[in-house]
């Protein structure tokens, strides 16, 4: 194989691309090795970058296990460094992961909280790509609560979105969704 990644002369550095890798192909049990003993590399050095970025990964490994509590555990980790450095667009990544980890556990108004929390950020930073796809993650925690009338007006505002950047096909499917909801909901 030719197109092989040339492989880092940092120890560290290699086992943790090592656990991408097996990440990639979902070899959970090896990826959970080497990127434990990322994280403990880095805890040794204390090298706060470093241990965000096990414990994050940490975390995507217990979250494709469907351990929600561990992979909770590993992003907060993560997100107290990321917090502490002030690197909100980590933390932002974070979120998106935080609320798989709280609607599987089953937490939806913690996800729902969180994604409220993302709404202003993508806001903030003028991204409506972001902000769309926040609010399908709260429609879907919506219809997944039997909150139907909700879910309705998160899909009216997401086709208005649309509408707003000429993507009528595109809000006329949300529009239609978010009918059908609100003559479920009646």
């Amino acid at each position: 194989m030719g197109s092989e990644k040339k492989r880092s002369s940092d120890p560290i550095q290699a086992e943790y691309d090592d656990g991408i890798e097996f990440l990639k192909q979902d070899d959970l049990t090896q990826a959970a090795v080497a990127f434990h003993n990322v994280l403990r590399s880095y805890q040794e050095k204390k090298h706060q970058d470093g241990i965000a970025n096990a414990s994050n990964q940490l975390g995507n490994v217990c979250l494709a296990k469907g351990e929600f509590a561990k992979a909770k555990d590993h992003y907060k980790r993560a997100w107290d460094i990321c917090d502490r450095f002030e690197d909100p667009m980590s933390m932002l990544a974070l979120s998106m992961q935080l609320v798989v980890v709280h609607r599987g556990l089953n937490e939806n108004p913690k996800a729902l909280e969180i994604c409220l929390d993302m709404l202003d950020v993508h806001s903030a930073n003028n991204n409506p790509q972001g902000t769309v796809a926040t609010l399908e993650t709260i429609a879907d925690i919506y219809l997944a609560t039997d909150d139907k009338a909700k879910a309705a007006d998160t899909y009216h505002t997401i086709a208005s979105i649309h509408n707003n950047y000429s993507h009528k096909n595109i809000a006329e499917k949300f529009t239609v969704r978010a009918k059908e909801l609100e003559a479920e909901a009646a």
